[in-house]
C-alpha cells in the first residue's frame, strides 16, 4: 500500500514548488486552511472532486518528510 506521504509532491513547475497533492494544483497549505476554517473532509472532497480521503490525510503526514 502506498504511504500517504507519497501523495505529497514538490514540482518547481506547479504552484511555485510548494508541496501539492499528487502533482495537482492543490497545495497542502490550501487543504490545511480549509480544515482549520471548519470544513470537513467530505465538504472538501465535494468542493474538489479530484481529491480523495487519503489526499487529505496525507496533508497531516507532511511532518514526516522534509520539504
Amino acid at each position: 500500500m502506498e504511504a500517504l506521504i507519497n501523495r505529497i509532491t514538490i514540482n518547481p513547475e506547479i504552484c511555485h514548488g510548494k508541496p501539492t497533492i499528487r502533482n495537482m494544483r492543490y497545495p497542502v497549505e490550501l487543504i490545511l486552511d480549509l480544515l482549520s476554517s471548519g470544513m470537513t473532509n467530505a465538504e472538501i472532497i465535494e468542493d474538489y472532486p479530484a481529491l480523495v480521503e487519503d489526499d487529505i490525510k496525507a496533508c497531516f503526514d507532511t511532518k514526516a518528510k522534509r520539504f
